[in-house]
């Protein structure tokens, strides 16, 4: 007897519908065979099926079972598989009846025929729904989950024989009830305990208003990670789309909890210096989401930046201009969302002190050129926002006024996006650093002292295109925190005198003469 089960596949972070078709023939040897370009993982399925059966009372037929997952051309991976494949015996048995065609169906199973979770059910509830399926039967662990999606149905099953019953009416299951998402509170530091680095803050401003990549750059101990720590506090809240797009990363990695399902607020990633190219970037036999995609809508931290290894960095290329990273490996190609404000720190010199006005630095030119080249030019070019972070100095650190808090510097932030949101309403575009090249002119009006003073900079300092447009694009967003539809010759002046790391330290004379402070 022939059946089909509906069930799915998860590729990158999006589904297809995978039909699990169970054949069962009499008059021939036994066997049980998985075909449909299975990994190792599926094709282990059949032993813990066939536990399952045993444990859960009912039998494994003596015959040909054949169980094809189409379609064919696609790498099914995972143990996600084994609750339908499980139903669909039953049912091409004949040990139970049911008509199971608008229903689906998503679970790993035990020995003992419990029912254990798996990763990516978000997207699979979401293909479900895209497929007009009215239940979708999944793990109990899954379930909370599954529930962020509308308008389906969504059954959690704690094991095979609480499904047995239900399919044949002999036992009821209350649907998952919707998840209902918290009322959020600051958890993040405060930037009110950051004492003095005026311009550094402002600079952290200015990149959480348009979304700019920002590096900071200054002797040990002056507040770098501090303030980093400190930028998601001032990051407008996640619309719902990009809630779904970012837990949908997280899915897919397996790394979602009941207690928090769905990813409402912006990531705040910080790996270590010792990270792999393939933990930053992803990949794996099937490729899985690196550090880049699981900071999507939020902020990826590298501190001690020259520390991290230089193929690691020079990943980092393709995924800040295109905002998503391609992994190809043997089994496939896959794309994952990767659009996030990279912040870096780092040192200037390998002691950390050169430039801070004191001669405590001990390194030679060599040495400084040396360490501040880690950071490739190509990589510094993709940053709009250059800052410095000189030493606190004992007058602000003793002072016991509070600073500008994180919720102040946040109302202007969330100012400056709703202009933008207004400005790009019905285009893929969610701040000004996703502006492109071709757009620059229609939404960045320079004013005529503005185009003047643009025209010297391009010349004298030797700026790149992409610099050319960053530096626009970091000047309009300037504007809007200043409530101007028109760049200004200030608003220019402002965003220059960010670009100036580049040429301070990582152009430095063989001399290195001058301090860059």
């Amino acid at each position: 007897m022939f059946v089909k089960i509906n069930s799915f596949a998860v590729l990158g972070i999006d589904c297809v519908s995978v039909g699990v078709e169970v054949d069962i023939s009499s008059g021939h040897l036994p066997s049980f065979e998985i075909v449909g370009l299975p990994d190792a993982a599926v094709k282990e399925s059949k032993d813990r099926v066939r536990a399952a059966l045993k444990n859960c009372r009912m039998s494994a037929p003596l015959a040909k079972i054949t169980v094809n997952l189409a379609p064919a051309n696609i790498k099914k991976v995972g143990a996600v598989y084994d609750l339908p494949i499980f139903i669909g015996i039953a049912l091409a048995s004949s040990q139970i009846k049911a008509d199971l065609a608008s229903f689906a169906f998503a679970g790993e199973l035990s020995l003992n025929g419990e029912v254990k979770s798996v990763p990516g059910i978000l997207p699979m509830a979401l293909k479900a729904k895209e497929m007009g399926y009215s239940r979708f039967f999944v793990p109990f662990d899954n379930g909370i989950e599954a529930s962020i999606v509308p308008d389906i149905e969504i059954i959690p099953i704690k094991k095979a024989t609480e499904l047995i019953e239900f399919l044949t009416c002999d036992r009821k299951i209350a649907p998952m009830p919707k998840f209902s998402p918290p009322t959020l509170q600051n958890i993040y530091p405060d930037f009110c305990d950051v004492k003095g680095q005026f311009q550094a803050k402002r600079g952290l401003e200015i990149a959480a208003a348009g979304s700019h990549n920002a590096i900071l750059l200054g002797p040990p101990g002056s507040g770098k990670s501090m303030m980093a720590k400190r930028l998601p506090g001032i990051l407008p809240e996640m619309t719902y789309e990009e809630q779904i797009e970012t837990t949908k990363i997280y899915s897919v990695c397996g790394i979602i909890s009941n207690e928090h399902p769905l990813v409402l607020r912006r990531p705040f990633r910080s790996p270590h210096h010792t990270i792999s190219p393939a933990g930053l970037a992803g990949g794996g036999t099937n490729p899985r989401p690196g550090e880049i995609s699981l900071a999507n809508r939020g902020v990826l931290f590298l501190d001690e930046m020259p520390e991290f290894h230089k193929r690691a960095m020079e990943i980092l290329r393709q995924p800040l201009e295109d905002n998503e990273v391609t992994i190809s490996r043997v089994g496939g190609t896959v794309s994952y969302p990767s659009s996030f404000m990279l912040i870096g720190a780092m040192n200037p010199c390998p002691c950390g002190y050169f430039g801070d006005g004191t001669d405590r630095c001990k390194c030679s030119a060599l040495a400084v050129r040396k360490y501040l080249s880690k950071i490739s030019g190509p990589i510094l070019d993709r940053i709009d926002l250059q800052l410095e972070v000189s030493a606190v100095k004992y007058e602000e650190i003793s002072d016991n006024t509070k600073a500008e808090s994180s919720e102040a510097i946040r109302a202007r932030v969330e100012n400056a996006r709703e202009i933008q949101a207004e400005r790009f309403k019905g285009l893929p575009i969610f701040a000004n650093s996703q502006i492109e090249s071709g757009d620059i002119k229609r939404f960045c009006p320079l004013s005529g002292e503005a185009e003047e003073t643009l025209k010297n900079a391009f010349n004298n300092l030797g700026l790149s295109a992409r610099g050319y447009d960053r530096i626009i694009k970091t000047s309009r967003t300037i504007a809007d925190l200043d409530g101007s539809e028109i760049i200004s010759d200030s608003h220019l002046l402002e965003a220059l005198s960010y670009r100036s790391l580049d040429r301070k330290y990582f152009n430095i004379s063989k001399e290195l003469g001058a301090s860059p402070f």
